[in-house]
């Protein structure tokens, strides 16, 4: 008498079963640190852009602005500069309230002014990326970190 009977075990079934869940949670983990990474490049680019538009404004107006605000258009004048980006989700070591662009005025001598020599720009990485490294940074006219 011959067994004709086909089809797979009991024990291939869980083994490709095992073999496939391994594989989703491996291909999880690598798109989240992906995700994570690109909010941090997503924040890099957001302070490059308002550097660059700081810059073409200070050309302008002989001044760095007062205040610049999340969400809201930099213009003077008629003239638009850049819509100031909102950060990304926090991830790493930020925290929601480190997560946010932060622009501080530097104000030059003679005190009362009004005019603006500098700036710092604070911002979050929540992981290295190139030279700057995770936590919160300061960018300024010289550079994206101080």
């Amino acid at each position: 008498m011959t067994n004709n009977k086909k089809g797979f075990t009991l024990i291939e079934l869980l083994v490709v079963i095992a073999i496939i869940g391994l594989l989703s949670t491996l291909a999880v983990a690598s798109l989240t640190r992906a995700n994570a990474k690109a909010r941090d490049t997503k924040r890099l680019a957001d302070v490059g852009t308002v550097r660059t538009a700081l810059e073409m404004y200070y050309s302008d107006q002989n001044s760095y602005p007062v205040a610049i605000t999340t969400g809201v258009n930099l213009e003077e004048d008629g003239v638009f500069y850049v819509k100031v980006p909102t950060a990304p989700a926090p991830d790493g070591d930020c925290t929601v309230t480190d997560n946010t662009y932060v622009y501080e005025p530097v104000e030059v001598l003679p005190a009362g002014s009004g005019v603006y020599s500098s700036y710092k720009l604070t911002y979050c990485l929540g992981g290295d990326a190139g030279s700057v490294l995770k936590g919160v940074n300061t960018a300024s006219p010289r550079g994206m970190t101080e």
